[in-house]
């Protein structure tokens, strides 16, 4: 199972993103999905360093195994989690 948030429609609204990717992370946790895409577009690269800090937070870090960025599109990132 993979979860997936786009957020190319709330790009702008600042309070917005945090709620989406809180809540897409505690989805994660509640349904032990082991991988999460978060599609911030590729734009200026503000959007995806802004999700990379929220997911840098040590509240929210404990919650996932790793973050991989997207090679080969630049406005993807998956968050991995780990499974016991």
């Amino acid at each position: 199972m993979k979860l997936t948030l786009d957020l190319h429609d709330i790009y702008n609204r600042g309070a917005d993103i945090e709620r989406s990717l809180q809540a897409i992370i505690d989805e994660a946790v509640a349904k032990r999905a082991p991988l999460v895409e978060i599609i911030p577009g590729k734009g200026s690269g503000q959007l995806k360093k802004r999700v990379l800090r929220f997911l840098d937070r040590k509240d929210i870090k404990a919650l996932y195994h790793r973050v991989e960025k997207d090679r080969d599109n630049f406005g993807r990132v998956f968050v991995h989690f780990r499974w016991k």
